[in-house]
């Protein structure tokens, strides 16, 4: 199925330019951990896309001279070159060469900035790769005016998934599945679809706080701890139980069951860390503040009857989800109550989004 990727004839035929993209980060309701070359996931996840917290990367392109064997490119971070950066986007080329054969056609400025901390966990490797995923098309929309808008969006999830498997889920829809499951039409280990099986208007504009527990970057990177499912021995057992949350949280989605919705999730975030502290070797994600935040959240809930409640990324920051209705109190308690559990009690307010935009810079 990856062969409908690769153009028939792509020449680059524009001599320069400059595309920006926005793309958001999300947050995995039902955890993807664990995957298979190259880049496919072992059980399918489902999303919120969020608002906030996103990536503006301004992508610059001119012919070369000369094309010679490798790629050229310069990485530019909140107005600094990043050597360190290139050889992940260096793979990524790699790996989309073949989908994107004007790649080496071209001298490229990657210039790229968070509304976040990078490397903290809230997914800066999905929102940056899914950018130039997106800005990448936008060149090959130039060459290929005929490519309709769904296979350019589409195209544009399958790229980014190469470059971070959950910046697939960061280009197009509020609620975004990625993984092939039986009960959702569409779905597909290639790229992520917006989620359309019918969802409660409550979940439409839910509300995510992200206490910054811990700003530095993660003790465990992403690829580590997938690459530590491989004869995990609880690894299969995991795999099936998130193909039944999938089951579970359709229905979830469909009866506004929210009680059922905090059920889940906060099972599904500590059964991704359960996963990580039983593993070889094994790792402790959370911080003792991320320990202290959970304690407080359920106390707040059994105290006052809030649908407050968390979700972890792997890491130690805190996603706290609410409905929308309950904005005000639960952004009171999060500064009076937990913002000291943070780091410089730095949180982030965010909600759910639409997807990545276009930006005309």
């Amino acid at each position: 199925m990856e062969q409908k990727f690769i153009p028939k004839s792509l020449a680059a035929s524009k001599e320069s330019g400059k595309v920006t993209w926005q793309t958001p980060s999300n947050i995995a309701l039902v955890k993807y951990w664990g995957k298979k070359n190259p880049q496919l996931p072992e059980n399918t996840s489902i999303s919120f896309t969020l608002s906030n917290c996103h990536t503006t990367t301004t992508l610059t392109y001119g012919k070369r001279k000369d094309v010679k064997g490798t790629y050229d490119f310069k990485v530019i971070l909140d107005g600094k070159e990043e050597e360190d950066f290139k050889p992940k986007i260096e793979t990524f080329f790699k790996r989309i060469e073949r989908y994107v054969p004007f790649l080496r056609e071209y001298t490229f400025v990657i210039d790229t900035k968070n509304s976040f901390p990078h490397s903290s966990g809230i997914a800066s490797s999905a929102s940056g790769m899914s950018a130039i995923a997106l800005c990448l098309m936008s060149i090959e929309k130039e060459i290929n005016i005929n490519l309709t808008e769904e296979a350019f969006y589409q195209k544009a999830s399958f790229l980014a998934r190469l470059g971070s498997g959950s910046a697939c889920r960061s280009v197009k829809g509020d609620i975004v599945v990625w993984g092939a499951h039986e009960n959702i039409e569409g779905s597909s280990d290639l790229y992520g679809i917006p989620y359309v099986d019918g969802v409660a208007s409550i979940f439409k504009n839910y509300q995510d706080t992200i206490l910054l527990i811990d700003k530095g970057e993660k003790q465990v990177s992403s690829t580590v701890g997938h690459n530590l499912m491989h004869g995990h021995p609880f690894a299969e057992q995991r795999f099936l139980q998130a193909q039944e949350n999938i089951n579970k949280i359709k229905d979830i989605f469909a009866n506004s069951d929210v009680d059922q919705f905090i059920e889940l999730v906060e099972s599904e975030a500590l059964t991704l860390h359960a996963m990580m502290m039983t593993s070889h070797p094994y790792f402790i994600l959370m911080k003792p503040n991320t320990l202290e935040v959970i304690n407080k959240v359920w106390t707040y809930r059994k105290k006052t009857g809030s649908k407050l409640c968390f979700t972890l990324d792997a890491g130690a920051n805190v996603h706290l989800l609410y409905p929308e209705i309950e904005k005000e109190a639960v952004q009171e308690f999060i500064k009076s109550k937990l913002a000291i559990y943070c780091k410089d009690k730095s949180f982030i307010h965010d909600c759910v989004g639409s997807g990545a935009k276009q930006l005309k810079i």
